[in-house]
């Protein structure tokens, strides 16, 4: 992506109550002499209204970070909180059903269903929580993505920042207390990459989304209100309305 030095976020509102809590969690793979800890001990809030981006050396636990708060990995030990919900006491099922109603997911891979046309994989997620969407709703989304003329098109006839913008509406059209975006511009061009985070940021700003990302890209991360640095499976930094310069600089400290 084009580097600058400029933060994109505005002065949104304060984020207000929390949405999402990690408690001390630990991730470890493997057993005996042949372990690895992905996380020790991480502990961290996210409120409404903010977008968090998390960012670290290659191993630094990030994604198994992202995982876990999402209910995608299990945790060895600690708490996850979707509001007052512990989700790593929940069964199997009820931990689905969670996912399904409360939270969004977009991914670096788009995940769309290639029978399906973009309205369709739009509305996907609604109809497996058979629940009728706000039709208001999803023409905002749908308008504020550019996503109109595509609406009839499948995935092989779309771009990859058309499929893109397709998995971030399908995210938010069941308006998820919070959406996890793992590397979501990772396989985008730098063009098609800010006009998704830019989106993202409209939604927190705009709709008091909660957006909680994993990036290495620090462009991206700038869209955030604050980035949390995870090393050798802990945070050891916070940064706050970060810059372009902030976060490389952050980086190199942490990789020197």
């Amino acid at each position: 992506m084009t580097q600058t030095t400029a933060s994109p976020h505005s002065a949104p509102a304060a984020p207000t109550e929390r949405v999402a809590v990690a408690i001390d969690l630990v991730k470890s793979y493997g057993s005996g002499d042949g372990a690895v800890t992905a996380l020790r001990g991480v502990a961290a809030e996210f409120r409404r209204g903010q977008f968090t981006a998390i960012m670290g050396p290659s191993g630094s636990g990030k994604s198994t970070f992202l995982h876990c708060l999402a209910g995608l990995d299990t945790v060895t030990s600690g708490s996850v909180l979707i509001g007052d919900v512990d989700i790593t006491r929940l069964s199997r099922t009820r931990l689905t059903k969670l996912r399904r109603d409360r939270l969004g997911f977009v991914f670096q891979s788009f995940n769309l269903l290639p029978m399906l046309t973009a309205e369709e994989n739009i509305r996907l997620t609604g109809r497996l929580a058979a629940r009728r969407a706000d039709r208001q709703w999803f023409d905002t989304i749908v308008d504020s993505l550019g996503l109109r003329p595509r609406l009839g098109h499948r995935p092989a006839e779309m771009s990859g920042g058309q499929q893109q913008r397709v998995a971030v509406a399908r995210a938010l059209l069941t308006r998820p207390e919070v959406l996890f975006a793992d590397e979501p511009t990772g396989n985008l061009d730098s063009r098609s990459g800010a006009e998704v985070l830019g989106f993202l940021r409209r939604a927190v700003d705009a709709y008091r989304q909660t957006v909680i990302m994993v990036t290495h890209d620090p462009v991206a991360a700038s869209y955030a209100d604050r980035v949390l640095f995870l090393a050798d499976g802990r945070i050891v930094d916070e940064l706050h309305a970060p810059t372009i310069d902030d976060v490389h600089a952050r980086m190199r400290r942490m990789e020197g």
